[in-house]
């Protein structure tokens, strides 16, 4: 991003300030607005998928600007395309007798003050596995084009302009099981924490699973490359909204078994002090940057470093791992290989041509950052 660090962090305050405000129903400080930048206010946003959010909080202290309004509009479309294909889907899986279960995005949308304010990639739907193929034919059946299917725990299924299901059979796959062995035990078999709904054969988690899970889905993205202010966010409407009801002696249970307690206290407080308008403690600070700086999905910068934490600053151990990553990494990314064991000898070789080719630059930017690391 093209602004240095403090020009940065004062358009990420000045976007905090507004998003505060429009989530508990304030009108934006005439003085505090006026200093806004507002080029570096919306590439700040959209880096951490909240422009529409910020939009609204603009509209509601009398300003208005155009890639705002349009970032605005783009997402209330968004959403209400992906709210009627998501019905339609589950229609078909009412009548099939399919059990599914929306996520994230999909149920978090719901308690934002206004529709469209929380921005969506795609419908996350967990889904009877049994039923995999079934899923796929009625996707392509109804013009969309299958992105990804069978090679790890979701399938990718796409339709022009904005319709994106990602379709799970799990939500920790088993090569989540070498970072993540709690986890990856704790959500094994994820069925018996689902609540059937009182008509069709949807279900849902209780209040204090879902928030289990949303923050257990924050963490795998917070540990592996960062993950943005959005999931804050998240944390701080649904805590605004359930906290006072949730069983929290049992949400604390469940996260020491999956050792990601403390990760939790530690987002939640910074949520509730970031939006709430509360002063970040010094034990904030150095996550708030770390997210600050990640954007909605991570940054390659600190894949590398966690990456390299996990290895105790081990460069060599690091060049060893990507050269021999775990069988379990090798089979979800290619898994034409496994199915033809025939072709299992060539696959280093098919690595190192996509490493000099495909992955050229992605491979340069490593390396640069590996250079880089000191621990």
């Amino acid at each position: 991003m093209s602004m240095n660090k403090s020009k940065y962090l004062k358009s990420v305050n000045d976007m905090i300030y507004l998003i505060y405000c429009v989530i508990n129903n304030h009108i934006p400080d005439t003085d505090k607005i006026n200093n806004i930048n507002p080029e570096n206010l919306y590439l700040i946003s959209k880096n951490h998928m909240l422009t529409a959010i910020t939009a609204v909080a603009l509209e509601s202290a009398g300003l208005k600007f155009e890639n705002f309004t349009q970032a605005k509009g783009k997402a209330c479309r968004k959403n209400a395309t992906l709210d009627i294909e998501r019905a339609a889907l589950f229609k078909y899986f009412d009548s099939e007798n399919i059990w599914y279960v929306p996520l994230k995005g999909a149920v978090l949308k719901d308690y934002y003050p206004e529709f469209g304010m929380r921005e969506m990639s795609d419908n996350d739907i967990l889904f009877d596995s049994s039923y995999r193929e079934q899923a796929k034919k009625y996707f392509e059946t109804n013009g969309y084009e299958t992105k990804k299917y069978g090679s790890s725990n979701h399938d990718i299924y796409l339709k022009k302009p904005v319709s994106n299901f990602e379709m799970h059979v799990e939500l920790f796959e088993e090569s989540y099981a070498e970072k993540y062995p709690e986890i990856r035990e704790y959500y094994k078999n994820v069925q018996k924490r689902l609540i059937k709904n009182d008509t069709g054969s949807g279900c849902h988690f209780s209040n204090e699973d879902f928030y289990i899970y949303i923050i257990t889905h924050a963490y795998k993205h917070y540990s592996i490359g960062g993950t943005g202010l959005r999931s804050l966010l998240d944390i701080y409407v649904f805590m605004k909204k359930f906290g006072d009801t949730l069983k929290t002696e049992y949400i604390e249970t469940e996260l020491q078994k999956m050792k990601i307690a403390e990760y939790e206290r530690s987002s939640r407080r910074l949520a509730m002090n970031l939006f709430g308008k509360n002063k970040l403690a010094d034990e904030d600070r150095e996550m708030f940057e770390y997210i600050v700086f990640s954007g909605a999905y991570g940054t390659k910068e600190h894949i590398v470093k966690n990456r390299m934490d996990r290895f105790n600053g081990s460069k060599l151990r690091y060049v060893f791992y990507k050269i021999f990553p775990p069988v379990s990494k090798l089979k979800k990314r290619y898994p034409v290989f496994f199915k033809h064991k025939i072709l299992l000898p060539f696959l280093p070789f098919y690595r190192l041509f996509r490493a000099f080719t495909v992955k050229r630059e992605r491979a340069k930017t490593e390396i640069k950052l590996l250079l880089k690391y000191k621990s």
